[in-house]
């Protein structure tokens, strides 16, 4: 994928890490890309301005009331950027921009971007940990913003901990997956589930499986960045700056999924529900009884077929399912898209501790309903994401 004609922002914030970003800008440039600098006065005490200057070939900025044209900087520089990526972002300019507070250039251009903004945090074990830092950060991602979280490590204050800046490749790969987003799901009501369903035995006990709800988020944030409308059905907790219904139960699942399936445009079932739930669960904790047999027998029922049960009345709408397997995969996978129904199947191998429940990467094989298999190659679960909906889009 290419930089060529991208106009990259890249704010620099009063952090040791600052002298890093020297060459992520040598990467973009080498990519093609236009790269301006807005530096915080503090940045300018871990790398010079003119280091920045001969590297992006740019004016730096760092003064908020300086224009050289009659439209302020923060304005401009807003308007002609397609990204705004800020690294190392100290705790301080964190909570300012979670705020809404615009007391610098960097700042404010923050406050006045309307596109998509790439946020590397970088900072003292303690202060990533620190409760004020997370609810500022949740909120940033509520707002779409995208957060690189920080890697773990030796740190430059002396502390073992994470709260060193990310790699550079993965602000690099970040940005350039940022800027090529298609937006071929523009207009398009996308419905998507995540998270394993939970079914109550009693109050503290339940069935429940190990989807860590990943894979159905990477595809809610993927979808949306290509323009669609989203609404994700997910049994996790997550902040998203889209319409997110939190449900618990397969049931539930399923009369949220019912309520929005006549006016969605594609649905696509990631999430992992439990099979079974117990027939009759206790509104009391199920007590040990000491005398007998040492077993406990539950009776089980099924649970909806939420997949066969929606493909079976869709109409316009494109019904994707998946199917995760630790054994014949591209056999079940067959067998299964056949039964249900579904227009397509995301077949992935669990059995693999390097993809599938729980990991950040996956490799799936796509098949639709024609018979055809497309097999993706193991990456990060966002990249697989974003692969699975361009194939549906370009159908």
């Amino acid at each position: 994928m290419t930089l060529d004609s991208k106009h990259i922002l890249i704010g620099i914030t009063g952090g040791i890490a600052a002298y890093k970003v020297c060459e992520l800008i040598r990467m973009f440039k080498k990519s093609g890309a236009e790269v301006k600098v807005i530096a915080t006065p503090n940045a300018l005490n871990f790398v010079t301005k003119l280091t920045l200057q001969n590297l992006s070939q740019n004016e730096v900025y760092i003064d908020e009331f300086a224009p050289k044209e009659w439209k302020p900087e923060h304005i401009s520089l807003a308007d002609e950027s397609d990204i705004f990526v800020i690294a190392p972002a100290t705790a301080n300019t964190i909570g300012k921009i979670a705020n809404g507070i615009a007391d610098n250039l960097l700042t404010s251009v923050a406050c006045a971007f309307s596109k998509k903004i790439i946020l590397a945090p970088a900072m003292n074990s303690n202060m990533w940990n620190n409760e004020g830092v997370k609810n500022n950060l949740k909120t940033l991602q509520s707002r779409g913003i995208e957060i690189l979280e920080p890697e773990s490590g030796f740190l430059a204050c002396g502390y073992m901990g994470k709260g060193r800046l990310c790699s550079l490749d993965k602000i690099y790969n970040a940005t350039v997956e940022a800027l090529n987003y298609s937006q071929k799901l523009k207009g398009k009501n996308v419905v998507i589930t995540s998270g394993g369903t939970i079914e109550e035995i009693d109050p503290v006990r339940y069935i429940s499986n190990y989807s860590s709800g990943k894979m159905g988020i990477a595809l809610a944030k993927a979808a949306h960045d290509m323009g669609a409308n989203v609404t994700l059905i997910t049994t996790k907790e997550t902040d998203t700056p889209f319409e997110t219904i939190k449900v618990k139960s397969a049931v539930d699942m399923q009369n949220a999924v019912n309520d929005k399936f006549e006016n969605s445009d594609i649905v696509i079932m990631a999430a992992a529900v439990a099979d079974y739930r117990a027939k009759n669960s206790s509104d009391q904790k199920i007590k040990k009884v000491e005398g007998e047999n040492d077993t406990l027998t539950l009776e089980l029922v099924k649970n909806p077929d939420i997949l066969q049960e929606i493909s079976s009345k869709k109409t316009h709408q494109i019904v994707v399912g998946f199917c995760a397997e630790s054994e014949n995969l591209i056999q079940n996978a067959k067998e299964k898209i056949a039964k249900k129904g579904c227009d397509y199947l995301i077949a992935n191998d669990i059995s693999r501790k390097d993809v599938g429940f729980g990991a950040d990467d996956n490799e799936v094989t796509i098949l639709d309903k024609n018979g055809r298999e497309t097999k993706l190659e193991k990456a990060p679960k966002s990249v697989i994401a974003r692969k699975i909906l361009e194939h549906i889009a370009n159908e």
